[in-house]
């Protein structure tokens, strides 16, 4: 037995051969014109045959995964009509004389350079898609067909890599999974796999071997492996994996489109908590009715450098889109005590999780800020998003908040850049403090989401990453409880909505007390959903 690791993109079990993505090869020469006129007419005939090609791609991608997922197929086409990307092309023919094919296959291999090199991950994104529509295109004047192999059984794809038209034209029906040695896992194929609901794993490196193809596998989209030739008791444990993941899938079929009501017909929103955009898909799958908390700082952790005001952009509008007008709660970023980046440059503290994190750092350093603020509310302009601040201890920072608000909505008002101006805002009630002044609060904001993590912590006093407090750590305990309730009635009594966004919104045991003080959400995690609404479901 083999077992490669890598990288998971879409969780789930998938058992079955292995098949190598063949495309047809394509040999590009470098060739010699006398007519130029002729071959730059060529290369504009195939280039719009890969256009047809492409709406062809995007009508079926409209209906697969739906229409954020298949806005790539558009910028695909764009990138074909790029003046930049054209005008190399005839450069080269022109001015060389030579075939369009060097001509096309040139010009992408100095665009994707370029775009490798940027700083900015989305810019480094389109480096696969400039290379994809050239493909595309090289293609057609090479008279090279779609180079997929018929797929006569359902097995797990295996590639270098998977371009979003690869993907898209699979036959899903047969697909169970698929595995590859490259890929980002936010790239565009990485998200419509997600939204396709296929288990996959990517970044696998040389270690996914060609000798490898027709060969009995599993993946396992939840840890990240591939298993090669699996003995008796891989095959037995991934059995019983991918059952317990099927029930979970049959639960699902049976409460999609489901209300969060109880048996007396109380309503209540179940959202779900995510921290990355490669979590969108376990949303979609879980029918979560929206997102309740995004943890907006896994840019900053997983950036060398301070995410730019356009990196930001894509990845809000993204989820925005995705989420198709459903509530997203994006919380501004949380970097301190147990999030710590480098190059914030942030002292050492005794205590971190008392110490200088959150909208303290926003509030200090107001350039980070309004790079975000901007972000946000440019994205609004593509969906449903709220705001959150967190770790709330004062008017005083709300209406801080609310001044630097003003002086962003200015900058890009002067700026001509179209913004949402009606953007519902909220704050996390994660400290004591936040809890008492909640009336004054629920005056200022739109709602509240409870952080019941931290709310233990500060109320009890208690580090929870300390492992020797884990029998005094009580998260039922009943000063957490009165406080949420005291919130909620303070929030009510504003005219504000109140949801939690904390562990403790999972916690099928506190549901029907949550229910009784009149909790308007619970976020959880996507698997919990489906737990979560049943729950809700059978209370009185």
């Amino acid at each position: 037995m083999m077992t490669i690791s890598g990288k998971s993109v879409f969780g789930g079990v998938a058992i079955g051969k292995l098949m190598f993505y063949k495309r047809n090869e394509k040999v590009i020469k470098r060739t010699h014109v006398d007519d130029v006129d002729a071959e730059w007419q060529r290369f504009v005939a195939a280039k719009d045959k890969a256009v047809s090609q492409l709406k062809e791609l995007h009508d079926k991608a409209l209906e697969d995964v739906g229409e954020a997922n298949a806005m790539i197929f558009e910028i695909h086409q764009m990138m074909l009509e790029d003046l930049d990307y054209l005008e190399s092309i005839e450069n080269i023919i022109r001015s060389q004389q030579l075939n369009a094919e060097y001509a096309v296959a040139t010009t992408a291999d100095n665009f994707a350079k370029m775009f490798s090199a940027m700083d900015d991950a989305y810019m480094q994104g389109r480096a696969a898609d400039v290379k994809d529509v050239s493909e595309r295109v090289l293609d057609i004047l090479c008279g090279v067909s779609d180079g997929m192999q018929e797929m006569t059984e359902p097995c797990i794809i295996a590639a270098d890599d998977l371009a979003p038209s690869e993907t898209v034209q699979l036959d899903k029906s047969k697909v169970l999974g698929f595995a590859t040695m490259y890929g980002s896992s936010n790239s565009h194929t990485a998200i419509l796999a997600r939204t396709m609901n296929i288990p996959a794993v990517i970044g696998m490196g040389e270690e996914l071997k060609q000798e490898y193809d027709g060969k009995l596998s599993i993946i396992d989209g939840f840890t990240g492996t591939l298993y090669i030739d699996p003995d008796n008791e891989t095959m037995t444990k991934m059995q019983d994996k991918r059952s317990k993941d099927l029930e979970q899938k049959a639960l699902l079929e049976q409460l999609r489109g489901k209300e969060n009501v109880t048996k007396s017909g109380q309503k209540i929103n179940v959202y779900a908590n995510i921290g990355n955009v490669s979590d969108l898909g376990a949303v979609i799958k879980n029918d979560a009715g929206g997102i309740g908390l995004f943890r907006s700082e896994f840019l900053y952790l997983e950036n060398t450098d301070f995410p730019t005001e356009e990196q930001q952009f894509a990845v809000y509008k993204q989820v925005a889109e995705t989420m198709a007008g459903k509530k997203v709660i994006i919380r501004t970023l949380d970097i301190g005590a147990d999030k710590q980046v480098d190059y914030f440059g942030l002292d050492k503290e005794e205590n971190p999780a008392l110490g200088y994190r959150a909208i303290r750092i926003c509030l200090t350093r107001p350039e980070i800020f309004k790079t975000q603020l901007r972000a946000l509310y440019r994205a609004a302009m593509f969906g449903n998003i709220s705001i959150m601040f967190p770790m709330i201890i004062s008017m005083k920072e709300i209406h801080k908040i609310k001044e630097i608000i003003a002086e962003v909505k200015d900058e890009l008002t002067r700026e001509g850049i179209p913004f949402r101006d009606d953007v519902e805002l909220g704050v996390m009630i994660e400290t004591p403090a936040s809890v008492m002044i909640s009336r004054e609060l629920a005056k200022e904001v739109d709602f509240f989401s409870v952080g019941t993590n931290d709310l233990t912590q500060y109320t009890l006093a208690i580090d929870r990453q300390n492992s020797k407090l884990d029998e005094f750590y009580d998260p039922h305990h009943p000063a957490i409880l009165a406080m949420i309730k005291m919130a909620a009635e303070n929030a009510h009594a504003e005219g504000a909505w109140i949801g939690i966004c904390g562990e403790l919104g999972a916690d099928l045991e506190l549901t029907e007390e949550f229910l009784k003080m009149g909790l308007d959400e619970l976020s959880v995690s996507p698997a919990m959903v489906l737990p979560l609404r049943k729950r809700i479901r059978e209370c009185e």
